[in-house]
């Protein structure tokens, strides 16, 4: 099916904004290139602040004045089941569309866009049965109650590594909870937002409800994280851009939730499980292009396991197979755009500057014109370098080893970013310790990046404020409120009566 639509000619792609699709304001646009041959694939409608004023204007009238706020619930969940339903339907095209954009191997987007439908489900199931409050009562003076109401306009800026199943985790809460959205997606990946658009145009949600506005981040972004109508900003991105927007949405008092970078640790010790260590290292790095942000990107051996693991890595990162992102053979494809895999490629040199060892190989000259990184591992380094420390965002591995688990922990935990992390061990008393141990919002035990939609996701230090997923989510996207309700007369200073 994927190869079936691979020639068909992409359609340039509109705005949409209170039901419909338009042009951008000032009639600009910029092209939007296929990583795997950097070919043009289409025009896209180039929102500026203009066109997140209208896209704001039309969600904030949709809040205070239309249906979704006040609507029964029953009939507000039927729209985001209608929703999973229509995605379901479309499953095939996403992720071509995912693909062909992304350069993300096809096998891969499916799996995400089938999560895509699966978190409005979750989400509608969620409000359905854990958007609840709390009674209290005081004596026999009063019943104190608290609810959850919807916070108004959700600003949502959504990432291009994985776009549609991000843009998802977090429109529908948003949706689900009563809110209205004005969604901005990552310029690199135009291609499955405006599917999105598409399947909630057809599924008949009320004008305004929903909004895409494409743009750069510097004048869409920006206008949409400093408009004074927008209660909520949720950003999945690289931490200097959530500090910046952190910053311009104080003015405005907005509410923030920063899922931002990450440079993940995996501890793998002696007695671990060899072969399941081995194969969630290289799944873990590898999987998503290596652009992910919880990807394993620091991998810690116990020294007495080092040489056997290292062998059989190098054996295994060799044999990755790279290629062409819509051939499900692929575990491998081209790095979304040109400046990123610039990017990414001078973390190679800086490495071999650094005095560490780059085991990589040759791109095939078939697959030259795209942004292929051969899936890499680097020897031979230290904590402190800039390798081990910053944020490559490509398939590139640091390779430490560390002597006890002591060590393992310090190791870990010096660095700027806490995100996630994974402990291999047969011990599992040891596990816990060290799990408990690492300074990340996520931990596996002997496990790969397997999430449970039910659990917080989020990060500490660099990587993130905040937590959604699961009820979790509820406090960002809802305000709690309490309402004092006399059951009785209770006594009332009189002030001033003679």
């Amino acid at each position: 099916m994927a190869k079936a639509l691979e020639h068909i000619t992409q359609p340039d792609i509109s705005l949409y904004i209170n039901g419909e699709f338009v042009g951008s304001e000032a009639g600009q646009t910029f092209e939007n290139y296929n990583p795997y041959t950097n070919e043009k694939i289409n025009a896209i409608a180039e929102g500026r602040k203009d066109d997140i004023n209208k896209a704001v204007a039309a969600a904030r009238e949709a809040f205070d004045h239309g249906p979704w706020r006040t609507m029964k619930l029953t009939e507000r969940m039927a729209y985001i089941y209608r929703i999973a339903d229509l995605i379901d339907e479309e499953v095939e095209k996403i992720a071509y569309l995912e693909s062909l954009d992304t350069g993300l191997p096809i096998k891969q987007t499916r799996a995400m866009v089938s999560r895509a439908s699966e978190n409005f489900r979750f989400y509608a199931r969620m409000v359905e049965s854990r958007l609840i409050g709390e009674a209290y009562q005081v004596d026999e003076h009063f019943i104190n109650y608290t609810i959850n109401v919807p916070a108004g306009v959700a600003g949502l800026i959504t990432p291009w590594n994985a776009p549609f199943m991000l843009e998802t985790w977090k429109v529908a809460p948003a949706l689900a909870t009563g809110n209205t959205v004005v969604l901005k997606p990552a310029e690199f990946s135009p291609l499955s937002a405006n599917l999105l658009a598409e399947v909630i145009d057809k599924a008949g949600l009320p004008k305004g409800v929903f909004n895409v506005v494409h743009g750069y981040g510097e004048t869409a972004g920006d206008a949409l994280v400093k408009h004074p109508d927008v209660q909520l900003i949720s950003f999945t991105g690289e931490t200097t851009t959530g500090s910046t927007i952190i910053k311009n949405s104080a003015d405005t008092l907005k509410a923030c939730s920063m899922e931002l970078g990450g440079k993940s640790p995996i501890l793998v010790f002696d007695d671990a499980d060899f072969d399941r260590a081995l194969d969630a290292t290289v799944w873990g790095i590898f999987s998503f292009n290596g652009e992910r942000c919880t990807a394993n990107s620091r991998l810690f051996i116990q020294e007495g396991m080092k040489d056997r693991f290292i062998a059989a890595l190098k054996e295994r990162v060799a044999n990755v197979r790279i290629g062409d992102p819509l051939d499900d053979t692929t575990e491998v494809g081209p790095l979304i755009h040109k400046e990123h895999y610039d990017k990414v490629v001078s973390y190679l040199q800086i490495a071999q500057d650094e005095g560490a060892e780059v085991l990589t190989r040759e791109i095939p000259e078939e697959f030259k014109k795209g942004n292929f990184v051969a899936p890499t591992m680097i020897v031979n380094v230290e904590n402190s370098m800039r390798i081990a420390q910053e944020e490559i965002f490509g398939p590139v591995l640091s390779v430490m080893t560390f002597r006890d688990e002591a060590e393992a922990i310090k190791l870990a935990n010096d660095i700027d970013y806490g995100l996630a992390g994974y402990v291999w061990t047969n011990d599992i008393k040891r596990g816990h310790r060290v799990a408990q141990q690492i300074e990340a919002g996520m931990l596996w035990v002997n496990a790969q990046n397997v999430r449970d939609l039910r659990t917080p996701f989020g990060g500490s230090k660099a990587s993130g404020i905040g937590r959604e997923g699961g009820h979790y989510g509820f406090e960002f996207y809802t305000e709690k409120k309490i309402i004092h309700v006399s059951i009785a007369d209770h006594p009332i200073q009189q002030f001033g009566k003679q």
